[in-house]
């Protein structure tokens, strides 16, 4: 079958969690809030005071009792991130072990916020911390439900494709061929300007026909699997190739109606990425962008707002990237300045492959120099206006490594009186095993929009 299901009653934590307030109301379906979000509004006079003012804004919420049947199509389904993905929920659904040196292993969702993660709910009677699963607050979907299907440019079935990814144990990879190799990814979005030239080796399943027909095409399989699977949600999820950036051009991709008139025309600017966002859209199925393209043109936030389908993302942080943006928060909110960032990978999967092209890496490289930008610009304290710290990424394809990305950080930083700081890092990063829960959380949490 070309898109498997793999449903199944969710096990559960056994926590519910029920909110006594007169904010709060359970009705028979869904569960009503009230939130009022506190935030402060300041302005300066002319003496250059700066004058604070409270301001309350209120938000209502309505969340489902019954989260109904949720299906997600990757984009890029026949990768390293979207074969693991699939194996891991068949692995916990079917409760399969498998055997390393290290003896018996059980399946889990480390990794993932909502399914391994706790939060204080508040304390008990004695006093004592109550804390719950963070996925027993509201009704979530939970994996083991979830209906996979999604598109590759490359037609192997997944079993093959895990094996070629190299991420499981062999052990796990055995017993789950069977159930893998039963899923076939529907033919993809293939335009060779936007991803690595060595990406076309794997280019045997791909869309012909132009940028419309591949539009409609795409709304087609959103369609047809929700319908073939009785669905009540589709959830669509790049994880796909990064590609290069796309030029926003006035009436081309600016507002909603010129990207739809681009799309139509043909326009070399719009990206495989971003057709399948505007078919998600159309389709009132949820996108969620995991690499680090402008997928979401402005076009794309338009159609988006006036269709109300969310839309969101712009890359996976895991290991490097999440590990820069909390040290640095960390370092300048301790009134340290951190003057020179210098950051270095190398990674043997397909994804450094398709990085080792410069408009891909360039894509990458913005997305890491980014997560500093916010920091440095709210403390004027450390950092004159437009002073940023010297920034330096490196990204290389070593095919022997495999899906193990190492990544090697030094900050060097300013501190009392003239002095200097050196904090290295080296970090060993499965890669694809720490992307694939996070990819479980944004499901789940989209799910609830």
């Amino acid at each position: 079958m070309s898109q498997a299901q793999t449903t199944s009653q969710a096990s559960t934590n056994g926590t519910f969690v029920k909110v006594n307030s007169a904010n709060v109301r359970y009705t028979e379906t869904a569960i009503e809030s009230d939130y009022y979000y506190d935030k402060t509004i300041v302005s300066q006079d002319g003496s250059g005071m700066l004058s604070a003012s409270p301001v309350k804004v209120h938000y209502q919420f309505r969340t489902k009792k019954e989260t109904g049947k949720v299906g997600i199509m990757l984009v890029g389904w026949g990768g390293n991130n979207g074969t693991t993905i699939t194996a891991s929920v068949l692995a916990n659904k079917h409760n399969v072990t498998w055997t390393t040196r290290r003896g018996v292993q059980q399946p889990n969702y480390y990794g993932s916020v909502m399914l391994a993660s706790t939060v204080k709910l508040g304390v008990a009677e004695d006093g004592s911390d109550v804390t719950v699963p963070f996925n027993s607050l509201v009704p979530m979907v939970h994996p083991n439900e979830i209906v996979f299907g999604g598109w590759d440019i490359s037609g192997m079935n997944l079993g093959d494709a895990m094996t070629r990814a190299q991420v499981l144990p062999y052990d796990l990879q055995r017993q789950l061929y069977d159930l893998m190799r039963e899923y076939k990814p529907l033919p993809s979005i293939y335009y060779p300007d936007f991803i690595a030239a060595n990406q076309s080796e794997r280019a045997d399943n791909v869309l012909k026909g132009s940028k419309q027909e591949n539009l409609e095409q795409i709304r087609k399989d959103i369609r047809d699997f929700k319908a073939n699977n009785g669905l009540d949600k589709v959830i669509v999820l790049w994880t796909a190739n990064t590609e290069r950036y796309a030029d926003i051009i006035a009436g081309v991709n600016d507002t909603a109606d010129n990207l739809l008139q681009a799309i139509a025309s043909g326009h070399s600017e719009v990206s495989p990425s971003t057709i399948f966002a505007v078919a998600s859209i159309l389709e009132g199925a949820p996108f969620v962008n995991g690499s680090p393209q402008n997928t979401l043109v402005p076009g794309v936030i338009e159609l988006s707002a006036s269709k109300n389908c969310f839309v969101g993302g712009d890359d996976f942080k895991t290991g490097q990237t999440k590990i820069k943006s909390v040290l640095t928060e960390f370092l300048v909110n301790a009134g340290i300045k951190p003057v020179a960032i210098t950051s270095y990978n190398h990674l043997g999967n397909n994804d450094g492959y398709n990085l080792s092209a410069p408009a891909q890496f360039r894509s990458k490289e913005i997305s890491k120099s980014n997560v500093v930008d916010d920091m440095v610009s709210a403390n004027h304290l450390l950092y004159k206006k437009g002073e940023h710290p010297d920034h330096t990424i490196v990204i290389k394809y070593v095919p022997s490594v495999g899906d193990s990305k190492r990544a090697l950080d030094e900050y060097v930083s300013e501190i009392f009186m003239g002095g200097l700081s050196t904090i290295s890092i080296y970090n060993t990063c499965e890669d694809s095993l720490l992307a694939s829960p996070l990819i479980l959380d944004l499901f789940m949490v989209t799910e609830l929009m």
